[in-house]
């Protein structure tokens, strides 16, 4: 498996056998570091560490030459300067990114409509019915490598399997730049000797206790009894990594793909131990998290809140709604209540509020009244007004600046804690 730094990649070699590999994982290479190339060419080849250039930072993207030196995604900028002090900090400008990411989906829109992004920059693509057009799923995979280097002048990674899970790890393998196919019938050798924690939604907690047990392969993973993977990991992703390390995964391409949560996050300029000023953000937070579900046209029925201590452990804490909802009062009231019940040991570098498990608006039972009508009507009229005049057109009163608020929340959106 290759790692981050894109030193041990695999590849495939030309007319590879490509039976059956008809799942294309797409995933652009340093993204947000390759954006900002095309607008500097300068940059290439070269350290670049994209984030905000404040000591309060974490590093969003890194190009592969200051990988090397062991910068990380979600790492504090501080620390990726320490071990890369020659690396150049590049501001995201998240509006190039989201024209940048458009152009891309565009290509694989007009390869086949089975395409399924994943984020900004990485989609699945079902190719099965596009070979009279295009050929097999490999000169599909190069077709694409080529157009997206050709037309949009950055490179990317395709992982060509049977299965999404496959295709993705494949993916992985071959960055950057690669193209790594695993036929249908080879799918249990590629995947047996692969590490545990490679697999798809395997974090680093439940890597460390499988290999606490001596379960550091995925051949290991497949060979482990169900109820003894349910005594590490718990009985549904026992039963989800036990399938997925026998090579099974029945999920198609969702060209029509519901978000799972929506969520907002502030790392703030200095640590923040007043529990008042945290209940003010989480508010904000929540308001913002709301307008998403409503552009959405989805509402959530669990809430849950990301808190980071000045000593970098972070904690969540989530909560399921009696009701669905989009109302951003309502959200806000159910992670204050989680924050209430969390112990504040130490002061709080970030915070971060998430709705979960996103339905489409409406689709549940009508209650016999609705608490939060009037609220709704409120949210309402700020979105219509928001749309004619601008976002910052009307806010709370909360929410207007203070001398106390402006010492500790960043004036900038925070880029998402990775992208790769």
């Amino acid at each position: 498996m290759g790692r981050q730094d894109g030193t041990g990649r695999l590849v495939s070699r030309d007319g590879a056998d490509d039976t059956g590999a008809h799942i294309l994982h797409v995933d652009m290479d340093a993204f947000y570091v390759a954006v900002e190339t095309l607008a500097d060419p300068s940059l290439a080849g070269k350290p670049v560490v994209i984030a905000h250039r404040d000591g309060r930072s974490v590093v969003s993207s890194a190009s592969y030459e200051a990988r090397r030196y062991g910068v990380r995604s979600a790492m504090p900028l501080a620390l990726a300067l320490r071990r890369c002090p020659q690396a150049i900090v590049v501001p995201p400008t998240f509006e190039r990114y989201r024209e940048v990411s458009a152009r891309v989906m565009d290509v694989f829109r007009s390869i086949t409509p089975l395409v399924e992004p994943l984020s900004i920059d990485e989609a699945f693509l079902d190719v099965a019915g596009a070979r009279r057009l295009w050929g097999s799923p490999g000169a599909i995979a190069t077709l694409i490598r080529r157009r997206v280097r050709d037309e949009i002048g950055i490179t990317c990674s395709v992982g060509a399997a049977a299965t999404k899970h496959v295709a993705k790890m494949a993916s992985t393998a071959s960055k950057p730049d690669g193209l790594l196919i695993v036929p249908a019938a080879r799918t249990q050798e590629f995947l047996d000797p692969r590490p545990a924690g490679s697999m798809w939604g395997v974090g680093p907690k439940a890597a460390d206790s499988l290999a606490a047990r001596a379960i550091h392969t995925i051949r290991d993973v497949r060979e482990t009894p169900v109820p003894a993977l349910a005594r590490i990991v718990g009985d549904a992703q026992a039963r989800r990594i036990h399938e997925l390390a026998h090579g099974r995964d029945a999920r198609a391409v969702e060209t029509q793909r519901v978000e799972k949560s929506v969520s907002h996050e502030e790392t703030f300029h200095e640590d923040v131990a007043d529990p008042d000023l945290l209940r003010a953000e989480i508010l904000r937070l929540a308001d913002r998290v709301a307008v998403r579900l409503r552009r959405a046209g989805v509402e959530a029925s669990g809430v849950a809140i990301k808190l980071r201590f000045s000593d970098f452990q972070t904690i969540t804490r989530s909560q399921a709604l009696p009701d669905p909802t989009a109302v951003g009062q309502r959200i806000a009231q159910v992670a204050r209540e989680l924050l209430d019940a969390v112990d504040l040991r130490a002061p709080v570098r970030l915070i971060g509020v998430r709705a979960e498990r996103l339905a489409p608006a409406g689709s549940s039972a009508l209650a016999l009244w609705d608490d939060d009508a009037e609220w709704k009507q409120v949210e309402g009229a700020v979105d219509q007004l928001a749309a004619k005049f601008g976002s910052g057109a009307i806010t709370r009163a909360a929410f207007l600046a203070s001398e106390r608020r402006g010492r500790h929340v960043p004036a900038y959106d925070r880029p998402p804690e990775n992208s790769d």
